[in-house]
């Protein structure tokens, strides 16, 4: 039996239809006025959006920093949970091979760890932490395996790749039409400033912004656009978090350098004073890039107000607090760098930008699912409620209330950056392919996530 949803307002990046929308099995099969039930199964959604289930193009479901810790406090079955509760219908994860091997085993290991273990859909950006004939040879094949995007580093010396290999990577990616996104910090200045607050006894959360100042990712992001644009290969900036930096990405798009750029909601609506807290509360907000100041936070929702941004992704990596972050009591560079993110991203934006005006709903969809579905070779399979698409719909209430809480969230990291922060808005109900899996707040279906095989379409990726 086909399910009928009738009285929703449709939203889209391009505009809002109050239209019905048909599904049969996993598809979108009809929209239009006033359609006939037939044999369908009504839902009465008057009152809500109907949005294309959110995307996070940036996730670290699995991890283990090499520190000390016991790996992420989620995994695939915990932060695809977390996810789809609350509207998010697919992750690309960043699937991190050990040095030595082959990026084919590693995306072996990450459909072990994602398969049959997933709440939503997934597919992963596959990690190049080292280059030689053997990795550059397996580009092609990750492609061909439905891995079209790629990840680098130029901080972290167990992740990261000289300028030279960087650039060889980005002209084998090119060949295929490839997207490669890159962390931005100068990892020598990282290293650099660590060591010297650690030699002068500045151990606390305060000095961990310090070692990595708006400078070091503004210089990284530079230099890694001028050697794309030596390449020629439209590029990414994942978490981009200074107004400097911004600023050099408004530079290279004024002399026609093609872009995409990605920011999180730490980044939007927090700020660098949290990691003066009591009670080491400080070490909660780890991450890199830091949080920044306020002036960068306004500077950012310009940004994504204006379009210089392109989409908004979590960079969800959860370590707990006890136990983990506070490895580093005594020595911030040893508190494991993460926060999670991924179950309160779609109530964030919603919140903070929609209903204060300085976005759309449109221009949410846009950043949460219809941008990143184009950038990333998953439109319009997903990113849209169409005739055709997967039926990944959102029915989402614009009237509810709510208080994010470490209590009451279903990721199982022993807390949340955003703890205490109120909320308007929220994921009614949540249809994965057709299969509702959540409502009000959680999950009412077993792990139903598929691997997504994605394709290259030169046509749909538009770079600003």
């Amino acid at each position: 039996m086909s399910i009928l949803l009738k009285g929703g307002i449709v939203v889209s990046a391009e505009g809002r239809r109050k239209v019905d929308v048909r599904i049969d099995g996993e598809i979108i099969s009809e929209i239009g006025t006033n359609l006939a039930i037939d044999n369908s199964e009504v839902e009465d959604v008057s009152g809500c959006y109907l949005l294309p289930g959110f995307i996070d193009a940036h996730t670290h479901l699995e991890l283990n920093n090499g520190k000390g810790s016991i790996g992420t406090a989620d995994n695939f079955t915990t932060g695809s949970r977390a996810a789809v509760a609350k509207g998010t219908t697919a992750v690309i994860d960043m699937a991190t091979p050990s040095k030595g091997t082959s990026l084919k085993q590693c995306l072996t290991d990450w459909n072990r760890l994602a398969e049959g273990n997933s709440f939503c859909d997934y597919t992963y950006h596959m990690s190049i932490i080292e280059w030689n004939k053997a990795i550059s040879s397996e580009i092609k094949e990750m492609i061909d395996e439905g891995i079209t995007s790629f990840k680098m580093y130029m901080a972290y010396d167990n992740l990261r790749t000289t300028d030279a290999e960087i650039f060889e990577a980005m002209t084998e990616i090119k060949k295929y039409n490839g997207m490669l996104g890159i962390h931005c910090e100068n990892g020598d200045m990282v290293n650099e400033m660590i060591a010297k607050f650690v030699r002068e006894g500045k151990l606390t959360p305060h000095y961990h912004p310090l070692t990595r100042p708006d400078s070091v990712e503004a210089e990284a992001v530079e230099r890694y656009l001028m050697i794309a644009d030596l390449a020629g290969l439209p590029v990414n900036i994942v978490h981009l978090s200074t107004a400097r930096s911004l600023a050099a990405v408004r530079r290279a798009r004024a002399r026609g350098q093609k872009l995409f750029v990605e920011t999180c909601p730490q980044y939007l609506v927090l700020d660098d004073h949290l990691y003066d807290g009591p009670d080491f509360e400080g070490a909660k907000y780890v991450c890199s890039p830091p949080l920044r100041s306020k002036k960068d936070q306004e500077v950012l929702w310009e940004g994504v107000m204006d379009g210089s941004i392109d989409t908004i992704s979590t960079d969800h990596c959860s370590f707990n607090f006890e136990g983990q972050k506070t490895l580093g009591k005594d020595d911030f560079s040893k508190i494991p760098n993460g926060m999670p993110g991924v179950e309160t991203r779609p109530e964030l934006i919603y919140t903070y930008g929609v209903t204060t005006g300085k976005i759309t709903l449109e221009r949410m969809v846009e950043l949460l699912s219809e941008g990143i579905a184009k950038q990333f070779h998953l439109f319009p399979q997903k990113g849209i409620i169409q005739k055709g698409s997967h039926a990944d719909i959102v029915i989402w209430n614009p009237d509810t209330k709510g208080v994010i809480s470490a209590k009451t969230q279903i990721q199982t990291v022993d807390y949340t950056p955003f703890d205490g922060m109120e909320t308007k808005g929220s994921a009614q109900a949540v249809y994965l392919r057709g299969k509702k899996v959540a409502e009000n707040g959680q999950c009412i279906a077993e792990m139903e996530g598929k691997f997504i095989h994605r394709k290259i379409v030169k046509e749909s990726i538009n770079p600003c």
